[in-house]
């Protein structure tokens, strides 16, 4: 462990303040857009940290379960599941090597997870794996190009063992990912284009969607839909896809 890694504590204190609460309401904003309905849906959310989005998607009558390698992290959510009388599942499982059989979930949610994993075309290929046919996985990662990412360079620099492991990626270097993962992408949005001081995220979060509907460049967080074709098929999106810049 070392000791700028994150723990369920910091998750707490993160959604406690103004930045926190205003960042990640925009953040999970997107996602669950780009999810789409998720009633009676077989959810999996991978990396889940202590719950947020597997709890949130539970709310919307998905049948969850949510992974994570950190076994405090799997504490925190089950815990805040008890609390909240969620019925959701929490394992710990790595997302390179997911314990569950091919095609098993209607939509896999992976928030921040493929810019700390080693190999990440291994992590995609499963994520996709566990996809059923016609299903949908949503990736929420941090982008590259934004005042967030060189804030979190200057951290690194400085010492930050948790930043100095962190990959940040384009909409186009996620779109290579997905795409080498047999997937078809359908939806690219941006989010959170503001600098990370509160009073900035109070004045200009109402622009995100007008940003995010533009373009991902200067945006601190893109998320990607995509979905699994059906065996065989040759769709639209394979043809002429590819992340925005």
């Amino acid at each position: 462990m070392t000791e700028d890694a994150v723990r369920p504590e910091h998750y707490r204190r993160w959604r406690a303040s103004p930045l926190g609460s205003a960042t990640e309401r925009i953040e999970q904003a997107l996602v669950f857009r780009l999810a789409g309905p998720l009633k009676v849906m077989r959810v999996l959310d991978v990396g889940c940290g202590d719950g947020a989005y597997a709890l949130a998607a539970a709310r919307q009558g998905a049948h969850v379960v949510g992974v994570d390698a950190s076994p405090c992290m799997i504490e925190a959510a089950r815990a805040r599941a008890h609390e909240l009388g969620l019925d959701v599942r929490f394992e710990r499982a790595d997302a390179a090597g997911l314990p569950f059989e091919a095609d098993r979930f209607d939509l896999v949610l992976a928030v921040t997870v493929l810019c700390f994993v080693p190999d990440a075309p291994g992590a995609m290929r499963e994520l996709a794996r566990v996809l059923a046919p016609g299903g949908r996985l949503v990736l929420g990662e941090l982008g590259r190009w934004n005042i967030w990412a060189a804030w979190r360079r200057l951290r690194a620099w400085r010492g930050s063992s948790l930043w100095r492991g962190a990959k940040f990626r384009s909409a186009g270097e996620l779109g290579v990912l997905v795409r080498g993962a047999g997937l078809a992408i359908e939806q690219v949005g941006g989010a959170v284009y503001y600098p990370p001081l509160a009073g900035a995220a109070r004045l200009l979060a109402p622009l995100d969607p007008w940003l995010g509907a533009l373009t991902t460049l200067g945006a601190a967080f893109i998320a990607v839909a995509a979905v699994r074709p059906p065996s065989g098929s040759d769709t639209n999106a394979e043809r002429n896809g590819g992340a925005r810049p």
